[in-house]
């Protein structure tokens, strides 16, 4: 079975021109399906467009979640009710092609655990663009994955690459990383972008800002998470080799020269210095049992109602 995941936020003009060209697309691929659409607290109509498309075809499943919870929620709820063994998720702004998803279950279907869409050819704003570009290559520097198009939602999954994949905050820009991180394998091939025809963009400033952030979080993650210890430690050590050597310093000041070092605040420095390098240590220990204890943090969410 194929599970088609689509978030929805405030897309009453486009949902039932999706909902026509995904039926006829998945019709023709003489697969078992099933579309899920994620309502992400949408405001306007689009959640009363969905129980109707859900009442017209049973293949069609509606979750509602409570409030806005953003697009990595929305895939995430997505992924967690999805019974299919092949997971394609996309935008419900059509500007992902459905035509395109044959070509994605045919590439999946050889030795690959994850195919994306790369948009080649965007039919975006002039910035947007520019923004894109800059920001797929930084990820590309820090992660070390080679895939162009971080940002195209239109991707197919095997179904053990999302499963129990914790994402929270805006992570969905960087499923890719995690899964990567996880051994899978990932490809990409190209698809069709289309214009904006109706609705507005949920692209803004505050999503670069939020996805640099995430960015550095990722690369984090990367480099530390697996051995925590490693991190804290070097802080901590050098923090405390540090203020062993102002305190010989000042020792030496005091009992070959006689220098009184009492109100110097060279010596505060170094206590300090010390004390945090202690904290620092600590505190890696502490993160390296709770890596140990397999600790996770999980993204928070309420369902209203599912359908």
């Amino acid at each position: 079975m194929i599970s088609i995941v689509i978030p929805v936020y405030n897309e009453k003009e486009n949902l039932l021109p999706l909902y026509e060209e995904l039926y006829d697309i998945i019709n023709h691929t003489n697969e078992e399906y099933e579309i899920i659409f994620v309502d992400d607290g949408s405001t306007d109509d689009s959640y009363k467009i969905l129980k109707k498309l859900s009442e017209s075809n049973s293949k069609i499943r509606v979750i509602k979640l409570r409030r806005n919870y953003g697009q990595t929620a929305a895939l995430q709820a997505g992924f967690s009710y999805a019974r299919g063994e092949i997971i394609i998720s996309m935008d419900s702004d059509l500007q992902n092609d459905p035509k395109d998803i044959p070509n994605l279950l045919e590439k999946i279907k050889t030795d690959w655990d994850v195919v994306c869409g790369w948009r080649k050819n965007r039919h975006d704003s002039f910035t947007k663009r520019i923004i894109s570009k800059f920001s797929n290559w930084l990820v590309r520097k820090m992660t070390g994955l080679k895939i162009h198009d971080m940002g195209c939602t239109l991707r197919a999954y095997k179904r053990e690459t999302v499963q129990n994949i914790e994402l929270y905050g805006e992570l969905h820009r960087y499923i890719l990383v995690l899964i990567s991180w996880r051994g899978f394998k990932i490809t990409e091939i190209q698809v069709n972008h289309r214009k904006r025809e109706h609705g507005r963009t949920k692209y803004g400033l505050s999503r670069i800002i939020t996805g640099f952030l995430d960015l550095l979080l990722m690369k984090f993650l990367l480099s530390y998470f697996s051995r925590p210890m490693l991190m804290f430690g070097l802080f901590g050590m050098s923090s405390m080799l540090l203020g062993v050597i102002i305190g010989t310093y000042l020792v030496v000041q005091k009992y070959f020269y006689g220098i009184s070092i009492g109100d110097k605040p060279l010596l505060l420095l170094a206590a300090l210095l010390i004390i945090f390098g202690v904290q620092f240590i600590c505190t890696g220990l502490i993160a390296d049992m709770i890596k140990r204890t397999q600790y996770q943090v999980k993204q928070i969410y309420e369902i209203e109602e599912t359908i």
